[in-house]
């Protein structure tokens, strides 16, 4: 019975690998498609109007308005933009006003800290993968340090009492460096802004979290668990930035559809 159990498990598992395995492929066919379209154009008179092929060059030859982003399915973007508006203040910010009362800042600090920690193998793939092999060893030996002498990543001791310093790195951005464009807009529900080439990122870097390996299932309740409770712990810092922006914009869909593509381009200047 005990090995018969085993092997479910093991065949479950292997499914939802070839399962996440060609959602992948999928989107990585469509961010490449579009990517190509792109190429094939001649040069268009309004950036904005098509498919955000953009690299770091592309925004540094880009006046005024910066780096711009399709969005071919605004329809949907929109339904699912005012779907995580009305998430977001009906349910995740009293939530998290209330977790930001219970929990005194420093604990909240704390557990910020072990997130971070916990997410070290996705720096340190991706900037192996970038071919920043130093920054990769740097996060290697935070993590040894943050583990031990931090207290399971509780305490940045590598940062300081060492001062050694990491770099942030996703396999999306690891996309993006090796030419992958954005390919278009794209807003999922709860997760909200991204792109085919941040999705299969997001993808990519959930099969580095070590959380995502405490049971046989990929999105177990555990591992998703503490992926909310990283979501409110982080958002509990920033009570109040989206309710600005709101405030500042004349349509806050497209100041954050523009905050995000912003946001992505700088990062692949890293």
């Amino acid at each position: 019975m005990k090995v018969r159990r085993v092997t479910r498990e093991r065949d479950r598992k292997q499914s939802a690998v070839r399962l996440l395995s060609l959602l992948l492929v999928i989107l990585w066919a469509v961010a490449v498609s579009f990517s190509a379209a792109h190429g094939q154009e001649a040069a268009p008179a309004k950036p904005s109007d098509e498919y955000g092929n953009v690299t770091a060059e592309e925004v540094e030859a880009t006046t005024g308005k910066g780096a711009q982003i399709a969005d071919p399915i605004e329809p949907w973007n929109r339904a699912m933009y005012h779907f995580n508006d009305k998430f977001y203040f009906w349910l995740y910010k009293p939530v998290t006003r209330g977790y930001k009362a219970a929990v005194p800042e420093d604990f909240r600090g704390l557990f910020s800290n072990f997130y971070r920690n916990l997410e070290a193998p996705i720096r340190i793939v991706n900037n192996m993968l970038q071919g920043k092999p130093g920054y990769a060893g740097k996060e290697l030996v935070r993590l040894v340090i943050n583990s031990t002498i931090g207290v399971g990543g509780l305490r940045d001791c590598a940062g300081e009492c060492f001062g050694i310093k990491g770099r942030d790195a996703d396999f999306g951005q690891t996309l993006g460096k090796y030419g992958v464009g954005f390919g278009f807009y794209l807003v999922w529900p709860v997760l909200g802004p991204s792109s085919p080439r941040d999705t299969v990122g997001f993808a990519g870097d959930w099969l580095l979290r070590p959380a995502t390996y405490l049971s046989s299932n990929f999105f177990d309740p555990v591992s998703m668990g503490l992926y909310a409770h990283q979501a409110v712990n982080t958002t509990s810092f920033h009570l109040g930035d989206y309710e600005a922006i709101k405030a500042a914009a004349i349509d806050p869909y497209i100041a954050i559809r523009d905050a995000y593509v912003q946001h992505r381009t700088e990062v692949l200047k890293r």
